[in-house]
């Protein structure tokens, strides 16, 4: 089984930081974003991986190169135009011949592993398994309807959900969608979305499941989700909530309405409300509060040596 990870958008919704950037980059608790796709590859035994990307190939490449300092195989293909998930999973069919592959999102975080799953889709002969997670609002996502274990019905951010089962960011594939692939038809939104193309494998008579997961799943697609997961996995990061001076705070959260001066921050996150003061380097952090360093910077994410 093989790896395609999508990391071909733009980040708009992190925007400007983004612009200087590329999204899959960025770090998250001291760990490039994409490190945690890598990993959980691997910990499904797949190291042969394919990266779409796409404006952002150059930096890309120059930042991951052939993969090996990830202790994987790396290969990319670009996704011409930005038109949805399936128009950019078409692009590593090639990469993906004949066998199977796990389909993964590059700006999705998980807190557990999938060797399990994984098994399970080698073991059903199904054409696609899914993961799916109950959210307190599914209009934001892909919502499957179930049956046992099948999925029998996908829509795309449907306005009267049937289900609260949302598509949380991981597909495993067989062979069978390229078949539908060329017959796929824009949505609405004028994309080729991924839930259509699964709905075809279900229309003409294929089995698709349903893999309930029960961990956290962070999508880092926005300043505020972004800035949740970093918290998440910083784990046992100490909360800075009132005053604190020193030489340097290293890995440390920094809450709203803390007043801190220091000589430097690393690995550390700055939420918003939280005025920091640094008289020396700032570096791997995240910043959504206000720091004194020469200048305010305000409502940016910071990433340097």
């Amino acid at each position: 089984m093989k790896g395609v990870i999508l990391a071909a958008g733009k980040g708009s919704r992190l925007y400007p930081i983004t612009h200087h950037i590329a999204k899959p980059l960025l770090p998250l608790a001291n760990k490039m974003t994409l490190a945690y796709a890598f990993d959980a590859l691997k910990g499904m035994g797949i190291d042969e991986i394919c990266v779409v990307v796409g404006e952002n190939e150059g930096q890309m490449k120059a930042a991951l190169g052939d993969g090996s300092k990830f202790g994987v195989k790396l290969s990319f293909v670009r996704q011409t135009e930005p038109k949805g998930l399936a128009h950019a999973v078409g692009f590593a069919q090639e990469f993906v011949g004949d066998d199977s592959f796990v389909l993964y999102l590059g700006d999705a975080i998980y807190d557990r592993g999938f060797g399990e799953i994984a098994a399970r889709f080698r073991d059903s002969g199904c054409a696609n398994l899914n993961l799916v997670k109950p959210v307190e609002d599914p209009r934001r996502f892909g919502v499957a309807t179930v049956e046992g274990e099948r999925i029998v019905r996908l829509v795309e951010k449907p306005q009267n959900p049937e289900s609260n089962l949302a598509m949380a960011g991981m597909y495993f594939f067989g062979p069978a969608l390229w078949k539908v692939l060329p017959d796929l038809q824009p949505s609405g939104r004028g994309e080729f979305e991924i839930t259509d193309a699964i709905q075809m494998l279900i229309d003409r008579g294929e089995t698709v499941l349903a893999a309930v997961y029960e961990g956290a799943w962070f999508d880092t697609g926005t300043l505020d989700s972004f800035l949740e997961t970093s918290r998440f996995l910083a784990g046992d990061a100490p909360v800075v909530a009132g005053q604190l001076s020193g030489d340097a705070s290293d890995h440390v959260v920094i809450g709203e309405g803390a007043d801190v001066a220091c000589g430097s921050i690393t690995d550390s996150v700055v939420l918003p409300g939280a005025k920091v003061k640094v008289s020396g380097s700032i570096r791997r952090c995240i910043i959504a509060g206000n720091v004194d360093r020469d200048g305010d910077i305000e409502n940016e994410i910071i990433y340097g040596e």
